[in-house]
């Protein structure tokens, strides 16, 4: 038997990026989500916009196995892996200070929020440059940077639902951030307020932006083999 791969404080997340080409058997993709749900873990269907993928499946859970055999699933069901990112879930260093009710919603968030079909996806990592090293600054200063840097984020309260999730020495970059908004709109307002903060402008550096509209499942599929269509229309 495999043994069980868990945190030992909050869930395994993985982002899961397809492209969806003809003869996907979406009655077994279904299925594979749904069993997953079923065995506790959250899945999030998203229909993603450009040439990156077509679909992204970000899927957390406490464990690691079960999110194996959704990526196992998606794939004999004919979805084509293009890329994934694998982070977890945690209380950054600097949020010691957090309401213990705050840090579980860090560590076990509910997704996706209700209202926020706006999506986006990038990963980010901290400078290592001779003048800009993040890590050799006093703990103290990078603290002061990411509480300026979390002021900049709590305008958006209300707009943004935010998970950044950890992902040192579990994939290329440091941190993945996923963002739920109202509108797509509130997506780039919100990075662009917080690349001035000291802490983005100077020490960081970020990956590719994934950007999608966040739906059901069966919803999401049916759209992307219909284009156009909608189950109402093809019955008339």
């Amino acid at each position: 038997m495999l043994e069980p791969v868990t945190c030992s404080e909050g869930l395994t997340v993985l982002h899961l990026f397809w492209r969806h080409p003809r003869g996907v058997d979406a009655g077994a993709a279904l299925a594979a989500i749904a069993a997953f749900e079923e065995a506790g873990g959250q899945a999030v269907t998203v229909a993603t916009l450009g040439h990156k993928a077509d679909l992204c499946v970000m899927a957390l859970g406490d464990q690691v196995w079960p999110l194996r055999d959704l990526q196992t699933a998606l794939g004999a069901a004919g979805l084509e892996l293009v890329d994934s990112f694998v982070s977890i879930t945690e209380v950054s260093e600097y949020a010691a200070g957090l309401p213990d009710e705050h840090k579980q919603n860090r560590l076990y968030p509910r997704l996706p929020p209700p209202d926020k079909p706006a999506w986006c996806f990038y990963p980010m990592t901290k400078r290592r440059l001779p003048d800009q090293n993040w890590y050799e600054l006093p703990f103290d200063d990078r603290r002061e940077l990411m509480y300026e840097h979390g002021a900049s984020g709590r305008r958006f309260a209300g707009r943004i639902v935010q998970l950044v999730t950890a992902s040192t020495g579990l994939d290329d970059w440091e941190w993945g951030v996923t963002l739920f908004g109202r509108r797509i709109d509130d997506l780039k307002e919100t990075v662009y307020t917080m690349r001035y903060d000291r802490a983005s402008a100077v020490y960081a550096e970020f990956g590719r932006f994934v950007t999608g509209l966040v739906g059901p499942p069966a919803e999401i599929l049916d759209r992307l083999a219909h284009p156009g269509e909608t189950s109402a229309t093809r019955e008339d």
